[in-house]
């Protein structure tokens, strides 16, 4: 059996891979895609970071024998190419590996808006001392669209704060860590009532274009957008509209439709933005899960067993 991993992985991998796979031998990839050697026998593909689109797809039509590809990233939105899509190749993601950075990036945003951090640093660089009127989370309400791994994760570091906790599923059912599970015919009643609304859904065709006009205009018009999941779930237009006119409160913002985030982009100079360069999911300790993961799933296919985070490839998740 042949294995395609990332060549910054080799050395973390191979003692594990050949335990697991005495048999197996390893090709790197690197982050341009490029790959020395013969892919004839290849089954299993391990996806990194910078790999571009067109050239996943180069590489994935051909290998004939592919069987399985596991990607570094939970959404997969930007592998999922018809061929792949409507073929026999399983796909995992890393849905799980990224849960509490970004939750806690999260948070960080919200006691950021509530404690006026940005409004501090300010009049710190320009040695100000003046009092501000603060809030606390404890009391207020944060509806999150999407209560997948990360959302939940979002809610359960929410209710440790005392929020009141709404989520919004497809198809909804009973959460430990919130108070209402809505489904997703009443999304405008979530944001009618929410204080801060959190995007951690996938980017589907369902979902692309989600947040518009209608929607930022049922938010509150002190509640605050974060997306922390695929920048076109929000129409940026009517965002950047609704920011303009202080229709709402603001926007947390670690992802947008293009990246990097054009250097005249008008984003960037409004006072009730946070911009952070899509890097929530960052962390010391996300290379060490990564290669855990896709270990036991190696074990599993071995062994002939199902592998975790299998992806519809229907759905898109």
């Amino acid at each position: 059996m042949k294995l395609v991993v990332p060549d910054h992985l080799i050395d973390a991998l191979s003692p594990h891979v050949c335990r697991i796979a005495p048999d197996c031998e390893i090709v790197p990839i690197s982050a341009e895609g490029e790959i020395e050697g013969d892919l004839e026998d290849a089954e299993v593909v391990f996806l990194r970071w910078g790999v571009t689109g067109e050239t996943f797809r180069r590489l994935v039509t051909s290998i004939p024998n592919l069987r399985w590809i596991h990607t570094v990233s939970a959404g997969v939105d930007h592998v999922l190419f018809p061929e792949l899509a409507e073929s026999d190749v399983v796909l995992t993601n890393a849905s799980g590996v990224f849960n509490t950075p970004i939750a806690e990036t999260v948070l960080a945003y919200m006691l950021a808006v509530v404690k006026r951090l940005p409004e501090f640093l300010k009049q710190q660089g320009e040695h100000r001392w003046r009092k501000l009127d603060l809030r606390e989370l404890r009391g207020l309400t944060v509806g999150i669209i999407g209560l997948g791994d990360i959302g939940g994760e979002v809610a359960r570091l929410c209710k440790a704060f005392g929020m009141r906790v709404l989520g919004l599923r497809r198809h909804p059912r009973p959460h430990p860590h919130a108070d209402e599970v809505l489904p997703s015919d009443r999304l405008h009643d979530l944001l009618r009532r929410s204080d801060f609304v959190v995007v951690s859904c996938p980017l589907t065709e369902e979902t692309r274009g989600l947040i518009g006009r209608a929607e930022l205009e049922a938010m509150k018009p002190d509640g605050w957008l974060i997306n922390i999941a695929r920048g076109p779930i929000v129409d940026e237009a009517a965002l950047l509209e609704a920011l303009r006119e202080r229709r709402i409160g603001g926007a947390c913002l670690d992802v947008f439709t293009e990246e990097p985030l054009p250097e005249d982009s008008p984003f960037w100079d409004l006072p009730n933005v946070i911009i952070t360069p899509h890097n929530s999911w960052n962390s010391p300790r996300i290379q060490e899960r990564e290669i855990e993961l896709f270990l036991e799933n190696l074990r599993r296919y071995v062994a002939g067993e199902p592998l975790v985070n299998v992806v519809d490839k229907r759905k898109g998740y």
